[in-house]
């Protein structure tokens, strides 16, 4: 099987294709090996969404719900059990490619519980636990950046453990992830964990970006207001881009990254999240073509994968030297009425949110599961 031309012009590119979907079908199907050999992919991200929609689907998961409940596992145990299981396999999935890449890609995520969001301890904890539990070397344990996740992604990174950082919303809060990365990197070297065995990714949102604020432009309503639609998260994750490379390439934060290389250490790659195109209005793509640029992961639903396979544009590296012109358009968000920090507080609490919110409905629907089953 050959590979689609335009995605793997995309990770020549320097970009990484990870599929931001996993079920159990979709492994023992054969579909996600397919997708390695035509696609490009090399790599896999989960969140509770996924989950809640792969276990509400088909028959797949019928046997185990029913050895668990002969056991007399609780809900919570029960997802645990199930969600591992699945990473577990998929880990092994990517296992040629996590060794090909160095370590780099044939990565798997897994999120700690989203209710634990903003409780330090109990996100390093389970974070923890889920390591020992998938037992996996190409495991990325999911940590959100909130203010809370920020000293749980230094501590669970000093255990040596890699982490996804995920629900990054500003290139504030995202150079305080990259600080949090230094400063865990450091950590682990201290406590004698190999640092070139540590990798971590800074889960950048984008296209949410777009959508809270054309949704503002709209209300505001004016012809300078209207023609920054569709402009935002671009220029965002372009900024974020910018921030990297003042931290990895060159800026103040660069001596520190230097002393950290010198002993194995990695760089802290940005990944392109939430980049399905919300509105159809704009190009399905636009979030792959005005986002390429080396040491980048684009993690993406398959539908957005394939329409990129089909009719992708590639115009080479769309992001280096691009920050002054970010910078404007930013700076024109503010000036028709934008509140930046509104929106990015906004977007961060919902993304907590809906994560909870599906993963309480996993919750409810796996006890419904385990109930029904136990009594027949």
């Amino acid at each position: 099987m050959a590979q689609n031309e335009n995605l793997a012009a995309l990770s020549a590119a320097g970009v990484s294709v990870w599929l931001d979907d996993l079920s159990r079908d979709r492994i023992r199907s054969g579909n996600l090996a397919e997708l390695i050999a035509t696609r490009s992919v090399v790599g896999v991200t989960t969140n509770p969404t996924i989950f809640q929609g792969a276990l509400s689907k088909g028959h797949a998961y019928d046997d185990q719900v029913k050895e668990l409940a002969a056991r007399g596992a609780d809900v919570d145990a029960a997802v645990r059990t199930i969600t591992t299981d699945d990473v577990r396999a998929a880990c092994d999935v990517f296992t040629e490619v996590f060794e090909r890449s160095g370590g780099v890609d044939g990565r798997v995520s897994i999120e700690v519980d989203p209710r634990y969001a903003f409780d330090t301890d109990k996100t390093v904890a389970q974070a923890v636990e889920l390591w020992k539990i998938v037992d996996r070397p190409n495991l990325f344990i999911k940590i959100p950046a909130t203010e809370e996740g920020l000293p749980a992604i230094t501590k669970v990174l000093a255990e040596g453990i890699s982490v996804n950082v995920t629900l990054i919303f500003s290139v504030a809060r995202y150079r305080s992830v990259m600080g949090a990365y230094l400063d865990g990197l450091r950590n682990a070297r201290i406590a004698g964990h190999d640092i070139a065995r540590i990798h971590s990714v800074a889960s950048f949102f984008v296209s949410r970006v777009d959508s809270e604020i054309d949704k503002r432009l709209e209300a505001i309503g004016t012809p300078e207001a209207l023609e920054l639609r569709g402009k935002a998260g671009i220029a965002n994750a372009r900024l974020a881009y910018a921030a990297y490379q003042d931290v990895f390439d060159g800026g103040a934060r660069t001596s520190t990254f230097s002393v950290l290389a010198s002993n194995g250490g990695n760089r802290q790659r940005p990944l392109w999240a939430s980049t399905g195109v919300k509105n159809p209005d704009y190009s399905d793509t636009m979030y792959i073509t005005e986002l390429v640029a080396p040491n980048t992961v684009n993690t993406l639903p398959e539908k957005t994968m394939q329409a990129f396979a089909d009719h992708g544009e590639l115009r080479g590296d769309t992001v280096s030297g691009t920050a002054a012109q970010a910078q404007e358009v930013f700076d024109r968000l503010t000036a028709v009425g934008i509140d930046l920090d509104d929106v990015f507080a906004v977007l961060e609490r919902e993304g907590v949110d809906k994560f909870e919110k599906s993963w309480d409905e996993l919750l409810t629907a796996t006890a419904a599961e385990l109930k029904t089953t136990g009594s027949n």
